[in-house]
């Protein structure tokens, strides 16, 4: 496989060598579950050493409505949020999360989206720094503000009335939500009419590592998302396509996010709905 840019993701060991020395990267802890208990008290809980807490539905997203559950955030929201979580335009960051990186990559993205050039998303997260006895600090992590400005635009987005167009258009929900056959978060099944199905449980090991890149290149070459086509992603509403898109990226793919996903794209009852496949 040809060469690439420095890789989005970081190791464990890698992260620890990082830390070592000065300047150290910025560290966000972004834990975040669906339905699950909220991250603040897990951060406070035990956190990897100076990582501030960066909650996703406060910070990583817009409230919900006709662009879906999870719209992107304002800017100026955004950038706050960033600074005030010690984020520089001359330090690189780190995010981490227990969620197999879903909502990491969703940072990761907006980060990049943003301009910021040195972002990368721990492999493996909390319960790899854990199982590997990173060291653990506890209680409430209060940085230094950080100076992030940026406008948004260096990241590819496709908004609903270019979805259609998308030559590759990537599915990452899982099986049986693509194929409409269950719908436990949204009021309607099915999925956008021509995507394809590569869940984001397809990126990752056993441990919520991601697979090396020759098996994700043999995974998204299997539905045409290959260097050079024109892809997007989409899920149920903007958060875990985060994740294909950094999948994507470490195999040289620059792929578009499609904010309002699924539960943007059911807001207009005139859209196409495809079951099956």
């Amino acid at each position: 496989m040809p060469d690439l840019p420095v890789s989005p993701l970081v190791s464990t060991t890698e992260l620890r060598a990082l830390l070592a020395r000065e300047p150290r990267p910025v560290l966000l802890d972004v834990r975040y579950r669906l339905g699950g208990p909220p991250g603040g008290p897990l951060h406070e809980a035990g956190h990897v050493p100076g990582a501030a807490y960066v909650d996703l539905d406060r910070d990583l997203a817009a409230p919900p409505g006709a662009g879906g559950r999870h719209p992107l955030p304002d800017s100026a929201t955004f950038l706050a949020a960033m600074r005030a979580a010690g984020v520089r335009t001359d330090r690189p960051v780190v995010v981490y999360d227990d969620w197999s990186g879903h909502a990491a990559a969703r940072a990761w993205w907006l980060l990049r989206h943003h301009g910021h050039g040195d972002v990368r998303v721990l492999d493996g997260g909390w319960s790899a720094w854990v199982a590997e006895d990173g060291e653990v600090e506890t209680g409430p992590v209060v940085p230094e503000p950080g100076d992030l400005d940026g406008e948004p635009g260096h990241m590819p987005v496709v908004e609903a009335d270019g979805v259609l167009d998308v030559g590759v258009l990537v599915d990452a929900r899982a099986p049986e939500r693509y194929r409409g056959e269950v719908e436990p978060v949204d009021p309607v099944a099915g999925h956008v009419p021509g995507a394809v199905n590569v869940p984001t449980a397809r990126n990752l090991t056993e441990d919520g590592r991601f697979r090396s890149r020759e098996e994700l290149a043999e995974v998204y070459a299997g539905v045409g998302a290959v260097p050079g086509a024109h892809v997007a992603a989409y899920c149920g509403s903007g958060v875990t396509a985060c994740l294909d898109v950094l999948a994507l990226e470490l195999l040289g793919v620059s792929a578009a996010l499609y904010p309002g996903s699924w539960s943007g794209w059911i807001t207009d009852p005139d859209r196409a709905v495809e079951v099956g496949g």
